[in-house]
């Protein structure tokens, strides 16, 4: 079906994007095979790793690689969760570090124009030197911006401020075939033809190169206070959500997270997080251009909740309490990494979480399994992990993965389905990738997803861009 790299093609890649940025010794190429996903499961090595500088070398590049049928899996940071940059086919892998440059700062408008290759980290640093910010944060700042726009990368600040998606306010793509096209523009309104930005975000390499974004920056929040509310048990961690937003609070986050893997966070980065009470405790993160405003809003959320069963309301006021509260939070993952087989990224309804929730406890107790949940609980992604261990004493227990495999299978497939029977999806910000393609009829009718691989037919007919993710 595809053709393969051969000598001669290598020489043109070379000749495209320089010696040095073409790769094609087999442990130079080896570690393309993988992303962040914890299982480690590769597709293939690629046969070719290119990183090239310019659109103008990735047209290129995509070019030769139609004329010859070359399989082209586009790759950012590598920080991905579900196999989207890693290679089905072999070919080549279109490595966009180099593309790595902050192009321009529109004070006027409060836009950015940003190559691919920035990581997040870089950009937050460049728009926060001039006064302003980003809200979308997924976890890992070594993420590109081409691979969260990809997967519409969304993150804990979602609730208020939204995903990847309400950032884009143009592209620039690289089609199947090389040629360049630029949707979108420094635009608020555009109701000219289809919106081809939006077909792009979310699309995962499948459909074109995204080579450049204009994105849409804020002035900073001016006050922050982080919230740490302890409960006795999930349900009435989760039970208070909704009653906060009932107030006409909308916080900037508000996370769940249970007490088990805070502890073995907190153990892994030697920090303290504020309380060790109860079972379960809600994060909430408020935000307001002034500190009397904030200061009404926490009390707001304090008295709800303390009149709702939390145990006691702990407020991390200074930069360096909620800088080391976030850290716990955010390193929880690393934590228990070593030990976890997947982390599911089920997204459902806010109203739904409590449902969810005592499914995912349900389908533990029924498969005697440990399955740590915690997640963005304004936003309803709930981050449920199969784990190949038990949780006795504080201490993570490792467990024999073969013998446990098919009840972790099981597991997964009975809260996929139970996300769908709430209207949910199993995807919320990760994507669909390599490793859950075959669980994508569990969320999409038929129609709609033979809607998209007629979209894919059009944009993309020789099958090269990424093949093998979301779906076959």
């Amino acid at each position: 079906m595809y053709g393969k790299i051969n000598q001669e093609i290598i020489k043109e890649l070379v000749a495209i994007s320089g010696e040095n940025n073409v790769l094609s010794c087999q442990d130079e190429v080896c570690g393309y095979a993988y992303d962040e996903y914890v299982s480690q499961l590769a597709g293939c090595s690629p046969e070719v790793v290119v990183r090239p500088g310019s659109t103008g070398e990735v047209s290129a590049i995509l070019k030769l690689a139609a004329e010859h049928r070359i399989p082209v899996t586009p790759r950012g940071g590598g920080t991905g969760l579900a196999g989207g940059c890693v290679p089905v086919h072999g070919g080549i892998v279109l490595s966009m570090q180099r593309m790595n440059r902050f192009l321009e700062l529109d004070r006027k408008n409060q836009l950015a124009v940003v190559e691919a290759g920035i990581t997040l980290g870089e950009f937050i640093q460049a728009v926060e030197r001039e006064g302003f910010y980003f809200p979308p944060h997924p976890g890992d700042e070594g993420a590109m911006f081409g691979g969260m726009i990809a997967t519409n990368a969304g993150g804990s600040r979602a609730v208020k401020y939204g995903s990847i998606r309400n950032y884009i306010r143009g592209l620039e793509v690289v089609l199947a075939d090389g040629r360049v096209i630029h949707p979108g523009g420094k635009l608020i309104k555009n109701s000219t033809g289809y919106n081809l930005v939006n077909l792009f975000i979310g699309s995962e390499g499948t459909l074109g190169i995204i080579t450049r974004a204009i994105v849409q920056v804020m002035s900073r929040p001016t006050f922050l206070r982080t919230m740490v509310i302890p409960f006795n048990s999930i349900e009435q961690a989760i039970d208070n959500v909704p009653l906060i937003f009932e107030k006409g609070i909308v916080p900037m986050a508000v996370e769940f997270v249970g007490l088990d893997v805070i502890s073995l966070s907190e153990r892994h980065l030697n920090l303290s997080w504020p309380s060790h009470q109860g079972e379960v405790h809600l994060m909430v993160i408020v935000d307001s251009p002034s500190e009397d405003d904030l200061g009404r809003l926490t009390d707001q959320i304090a008295d709800v909740v303390l009149e709702n069963g939390a145990i006691d309301v702990f407020v991390a006021d200074t930069p360096a309490k909620q800088a080391e509260v976030l850290k716990i939070r955010s390193e929880i993952y690393e934590a228990i990494k070593k030990e976890t087989v997947d982390i599911l990224d089920i997204c459902v309804p806010r109203s739904e979480i409590p449902g969810h929730v005592r499914k995912i406890q349900e389908v533990a107790r029924k498969y005697d399994l440990w399955l740590p949940v915690f997640g963005h609980a304004g936003d309803g992604n709930v981050h449920s992990h199969l784990m190949k261990a038990r949780y006795e004493n504080g201490q993570m227990v490792p467990l024999n993965l073969e013998e446990i495999k098919d009840r972790l299978e099981a597991a997964r497939q009975e809260l996929f389905r139970d996300a769908g029977l709430r209207g949910g999806v199993i995807s919320g910000e990760h994507g669909i990738g390599l490793y859950k393609k075959k669980y994508l009829p569990l969320s999409l009718e038929p129609a709609q997803i033979e809607l998209m691989k007629r979209i894919k037919q059009a944009l993309d007919p020789l099958h090269i861009l990424n093949p093998g993710k979301i779906f076959d």
